[in-house]
C-alpha cells in the first residue's frame, strides 16, 4: 500500500476538518520519519507517535494512525507470480529455513480444487485459482488462513498432463481487483474486496480456440492502463490488451513468426516493464517470448518494436518454451531450447535486430521450465534437474555452480531470492535454501543451509512476504514461518 491509499485510509477514519489537518501534518512527519527515508513511514516509529498524541487529539485520530501503522508494516506485497519486481526477488527476513509437515507451519488450508497457479499476495489477501466443483474459480483467504470469499465461474477445462490443471495461470493484483486466467480461455477482473465480477471474457471465444499441444499455462500481466495475455500456439497467435478497469478491448497484436509445430508454442508469460528514453523506447514496453522469437511491443498499442529469431536455428519441431524471460537491467535473457540454451538481448533497436543486439548466448547450459531470477546483475538459473548455477548477468560466465541431491521428481517451480538465500522448490514439494559460495570459494558451489518438506505436488512458486512463505500445492495453500512470526 502506497502512502496515498495509506493517507485516503487515514482520512476515511478521520471526519472533521481539524483532524484532517492534522493528518495532512502526520503525513509530512511521515516523509521525513527517522530512518531518514521518504515514503512509507516506518510502522513502529508511527505507532510512537501515534501514542504521543493521543491526548491531543483523542482515541479516534488513534485508532486512525495506528490503523495506518499497521497497513505501513504490511507494505510488502507479492502482486504476481514473480513478485513485486518480476524478477523472483522477496524483500523482508526473518523467514523459516526449515520446515516439514507438522514444524515452522503457521496454517494449512486444504483447497475446493486443483489448481497450479502462484498465488497473489496484497495486504492482508491472498488469491489463489483451482477448480471448484467442475468449474474455474477463484479463492481469497487473510493472512491467517480464513477464507474471505470465494468466487465460481463457468466450466472449468481440465488439464491433460499430470503436474498441470486448468487454473495453471496465476492470478495478478493491483490491490484494487484481481485478474485471473484460466486454461478455459476466461479472463476475469474480479474486486478484491470481495470477488464479485468486475468484468468477464472469454479470449477463446473472441479469437479462436486453443491449439496447444498441452495445458496453457501463460499468466496475465499488467501495464499501467491494461492487462495483458500472449496466446503462442499453432494457428492465429497474438498479444491482446484489455482496458484494466472496464475490460473493453484497447489492442490485439497478431504474433504470426514462423517457427516449425510445438515450436511454435509458448507457455511463458511475457514481462512488462518501464521504457528507457535514452534507447528510444515507450514508456512502458512488453517483452515476449516464444515462437522461436523475442519480440519488443510498445504497451500502449501492442506495436513491435524489434524482434530477435536465431533461438532454435536447426528449426527443431519440438522446442515449446515454458520458461519465462527476465529483465537484467539493460539485458533480456531468455531460456529457450527445452533448457538447452540462454541468450542475451540489448533492449533498443528498431525491426530485426538478431544480427547486431545479441549481447550473449550459452548453448551449454539454460532452463526449460523453472525462470530465472535477477538480483544485482546476477542470474540465478535452476535447472529441472537440479543443477543451480550464478551467472554474471552481463558477460553469461559462471561464477558458481553445484548439484542438488539427485531425485527422480524434478525442478517446475522457480527460484526465489529472500533474505540472502535461494529457494528452489522440487515437484514432490522438497524445498532447498541455498546461499552462495563465500569469496574465494566459487569451485565450491552452494551452500545447502536449510530445507523444507510439505509432501505434496507443487510446480508452484514460493511466495515470501513479511517473514511468511506461502506454499501452494496442487492441492493446499501452506503459511511456513517460525512460531516467533506469530498472527498478523
Amino acid at each position: 500500500m502506497d502512502l496515498a491509499n495509506l493517507q485516503s485510509l487515514f482520512l476515511s477514519v478521520v471526519s472533521n476538518s481539524t483532524l484532517h489537518l492534522l493528518c495532512q501534518r502526520t503525513a509530512q512527519r511521515a516523509d521525513r520519519n527517522p530512518d531518514g527515508k521518504t515514503g512509507i513511514p516506518n510502522g513502529k516509529w508511527l505507532q510512537e507517535y501515534a501514542m504521543q498524541t493521543a491526548k491531543a487529539i483523542g482515541s479516534a485520530l488513534v485508532l486512525a494512525l495506528l490503523c495506518w501503522a499497521a497497513a505501513a508494516a504490511r507494505a510488502d506485497n507479492w502482486p504476481n507470480w514473480r513478485g513485486p519486481t518480476a524478477d523472483g526477488v522477496a524483500s523482508g527476513s526473518g523467514y523459516a529455513t526449515t520446515w516439514t509437515p507438522t514444524e515452522n507451519v503457521l496454517w494449512k488450508v486444504k483447497l475446493p480444487g486443483l489448481g497450479a497457479s502462484t498465488p497473489a499476495v496484497w495486504g492482508d489477501k491472498v488469491v489463489v485459482t483451482c477448480a471448484i466443483d467442475g468449474k474455474d474459480a477463484a479463492l481469497c483467504l487473510d493472512r491467517n488462513g480464513k477464507e474471505l470469499w470465494r468466487r465460481t465461474l463457468n466450466a472449468e477445462k481440465a488439464g491433460k498432463h499430470k503436474k498441470a490443471t486448468g487454473s495453471n495461470p496465476s492470478p495478478v493484483t493491483d490491490g484494487k481487483n484481481v485478474w485471473v486466467y484460466y486454461k478455459s480461455g476466461e479472463l476475469v477482473c474480479l474486486s478484491m474486496a470481495n470477488g464479485s465480477v468486475v468484468w468477464q471474457t472469454n479470449l477463446q471465444e473472441r479469437f479462436g480456440k486453443d491449439t496447444l499441444w498441452w495445458d496453457l499455462g501463460t499468466s496475465p500481466v499488467l501495464s499501467n492502463r491494461a492487462v495483458i495475455v500472449a496466446v503462442m500456439q499453432s494457428g492465429p497467435s497474438y498479444v491482446v490488451a484489455f482496458n484494466r478497469t472496464t475490460g473493453a478491448p484497447l489492442w490485439k497484436h497478431d504474433r504470426q513468426l514462423p517457427a516449425p509445430e510445438e515450436a511454435a508454442q509458448s507457455y511463458s508469460t511475457p514481462v512488462v516493464v518501464k521504457g528507457d528514453p535514452a534507447k528510444k523506447e515507450p514508456k512502458e514496453v512488453v517483452f515476449v517470448l516464444g515462437a522461436d522469437h523475442v519480440t519488443a511491443h510498445d504497451a500502449a498499442s501492442g506495436k513491435e518494436l524489434w524482434r530477435v529469431g536465431g533461438l532454435n536455428p536447426g528449426g527443431e519441431k519440438f522446442f515449446r518454451s515454458i520458461a519465462s524471460p527476465v529483465i537484467a537491467g539493460d539485458l533480456v535473457i531468455a531460456p529457450y531450447a527445452r533448457g538447452n540454451t540462454l541468450t542475451a538481448i540489448r533492449r533498443g533497436g528498431k525491426g530485426d535486430v538478431t544480427a547486431s543486439h545479441v549481447a550473449w548466448t550459452r548453448k551449454d547450459f539454460g532452463s526449460d521450465v523453472p525462470t530465472p531470477a535477477v538480483q544485482d546483475g546476477r542470474l540465478i538459473v535452476c535447472t529441472d534437474k537440479g543443477t543451480v548455477a550464478c551467472l554474471d548477468a552481463d558477460a553469461g560466465t559462471t561464477l558458481w555452480s553445484g548439484e542438488l541431491p539427485q531425485n527422480r521428481h524434478t525442478y517446475s517451480s522457480s527460484p526465489v531470492l529472500c533474505d540472502g538465500k535461494i529457494i528452489v522448490t522440487r515437484e514432490d514439494g522438497q524445498s532447498h535454501l541455498l546461499t552462495a559460495p563465500t569469496a574465494g570459494n566459487a569451485a565450491g558451489g552452494f551452500a545447502v543451509v536449510g530445507s523444507g518438506m510439505v509432501e505434496e505436488m507443487t510446480v508452484a512458486t514460493p511466495v515470501c512476504v513479511d517473514g511468511r512463505i506461502f506454499l501452494r500445492t496442487h492441492d493446499s495453500l501452506w503459511c511456513i514461518a517460525p512460531p516467533t512470526t506469530g498472527k498478523k
